[in-house]
């Protein structure tokens, strides 16, 4: 069975190389292709991708923001997140949001290859996602997350989170009640339930809540 794949690359030349090199695999196939944050977790929704290779430094919600809206909305799309920098803090903030791994622009073909079957099969961590050095402290800052944080997740419906991660990204509830095909009531009544569930005073606190949580 082939991997379905939706690259989120900022810069249209790499992004489309990228591709160009991922459709020579049979048994890969890229399924859609996003050039900022906001776009990539929109995609994702519509087409629940196997597997998400995310640049980091993305317009319009960066790539952490945005691993952290995918993972928690489809929880079965994996994020290997892109980055051309070395960089221990924004790799321990990746696993945090969610990333299923950490992967150097400057990897050959091979490496990149390697990686995404690897993320595909369910491999975590352990895998050469990230530089060896740097997996203690992520599990550490994984271990390290708030409790409270996941019980607060914990405690919204999956509805529930699809929204608040619309609302995270800016939408208007007009425009959310668009993208899921609801009421524009429907969507005022899950938001209330979601204040009350998380102990917030509104929209504002609400997002705030989400995106420090797991």
């Amino acid at each position: 069975m082939s991997i379905r794949l939706l690259i989120a690359e900022a810069h249209r030349l790499f992004r489309h190389s990228l591709r160009a090199l991922l459709e020579r695999e049979r048994d890969l196939t890229v399924i859609a292709e996003a050039a900022d944050g906001r776009k990539a977790f929109h995609l994702a929704i519509a087409h629940k991708p196997d597997l998400v290779l995310m640049d980091i430094d993305m317009p319009s919600r960066d790539g952490v923001t945005a691993t952290k809206l995918i993972h928690s909305c489809v929880p079965d799309t994996r994020v290997v997140l892109l980055s051309a920098h070395d960089d221990d803090a924004r790799i321990v903030e990746a696993v945090e949001a969610g990333a299923f791994g950490y992967l150097l622009k400057d990897a050959d073909s091979p490496e990149l290859l390697r990686c995404i079957r690897a993320a595909a099969r369910g491999e975590h961590l352990q895998s050469p996602f990230m530089p060896d050095r740097f997996a203690r402290r992520a599990l550490e800052a994984v271990s390290q997350t708030s409790g409270h944080d996941i019980v607060l997740l914990s405690d919204l419906t999956q509805r529930e989170r699809e929204i608040l991660a619309h609302a995270a990204i800016g939408r208007s509830n007009k425009e959310i009640a668009d993208d899921l095909c609801v009421s524009l009531d429907t969507v005022k009544t899950h938001l209330h339930h979601i204040y009350r569930k998380l102990s917030v005073h509104g929209r504002v606190e609400a997002v705030l809540a989400f995106l420090q949580a797991k």
